[in-house]
């Protein structure tokens, strides 16, 4: 009888063993490298684009980090923002590509600081749009979408294609009860689906027009079909920061390590792959205006 307590203990520490085993890759933590001693990274990039993607697209980034920093990097492509969300608030990212919005909150709870933004398509910020049909010429100006349908990308911590239009609509006298708010699954959809007229408007990011996905749907008749009513602030690009943890040398080895990567061997590469035309040093203050945008819409304070 006295061989039960053993057996169960036994049991209990390889079910542990398992567990620890499955947290570790399902979600994968800090480790020590046993080839080099040294501690391992984690990358995490928000969910802007389905995990496969985002994990073509970073791979690259992720291995010359790995090799600039002479450490194990691990890219994490999470499905959802809840699950993002929850590698945030438990620390296990060490390097995160944000959302602005996701950014300010992140560094306001947790410490999260940025230390890059994208440039895309060679520009350091991104604007929000609103979009009509171009045979609609009753709709000359923003007050004219009071008591209309609008389309918005995302949901409601979209920064640039909910946040900062919501801010235009609310700058031109049109609160969110003068118009009726609908979501399309991402922004270009949202595009698409004010020009199949499931609303009057579109609200994404004004770059998004000519964007692939939206030509794949309507073609180039039906982008020629919208135009831009409006345009919003413009904000800046996405932030990369990093864990309030990490050291001060290594944060700007990472840094520097990003913003040089043009001038590197395969640099260019690794941008096209990431879908940037560069990375280039921020700091926090370079998300003020999206602080004041988030508060003039939201109240919330960051």
């Amino acid at each position: 009888m006295k061989r039960i307590p053993v057996i169960l203990a036994a049991i209990a520490i390889l079910v542990s063993a398992g567990w620890l085993v499955y947290r570790y890759q399902t979600n994968p933590t800090r480790s020590a490298d046993s080839s080099n001693g040294t501690a391992s990274l984690n990358l995490a990039i928000f969910p802007r684009r389905i995990p496969q993607v985002s994990r073509k697209s970073f791979q690259p980034l992720a291995d010359y980090l790995q090799s600039a920093l002479n450490r194990p990097i691990h890219l994490i492509t999470p499905a959802t923002y809840k699950e993002f969300w929850q590698g945030v608030k438990s620390g296990t990212y060490d390097i995160v590509h944000f959302n602005q919005y996701h950014y300010i909150e992140s560094h306001k709870k947790f410490g999260y600081q940025a230390i890059v933004a994208n440039e895309e398509g060679g520009s350091r910020t991104i604007s929000g749009a609103i979009f009509v049909k171009a045979a609609r010429r009753d709709l000359k100006s923003l007050p004219d979408l009071r008591g209309k349908t609008i389309v918005f990308g995302g949901g409601k911590k979209a920064m640039v294609s909910y946040i900062t239009t919501t801010a235009l609509l609310k700058k031109a006298g049109l609160n969110s009860q003068d118009y009726t708010v609908i979501f399309a699954k991402n922004p270009p959809f949202a595009i698409v689906d004010a020009f199949m007229n499931k609303g009057e408007a579109a609200a994404a990011g004004a770059h998004l027009l000519n964007a692939k996905s939206v030509k794949k749907r309507i073609g180039q008749e039906g982008i020629d079909k919208m135009r831009i009513l409006a345009v919003g602030d413009p904000i800046t690009h996405l932030p990369w920061a990093v864990n309030s943890s990490m050291p001060a040398r290594l944060r700007k080895k990472i840094r520097n390590s990003m913003i040089f990567l043009k001038a590197a061997d395969n640099g260019k590469s690794i941008l096209k792959a990431a879908r940037v035309s560069d990375f280039y040093a921020v700091t926090d203050r370079d998300y003020d205006k999206s602080r004041e945008l988030v508060k003039y819409v939201t109240g919330e304070t960051y």
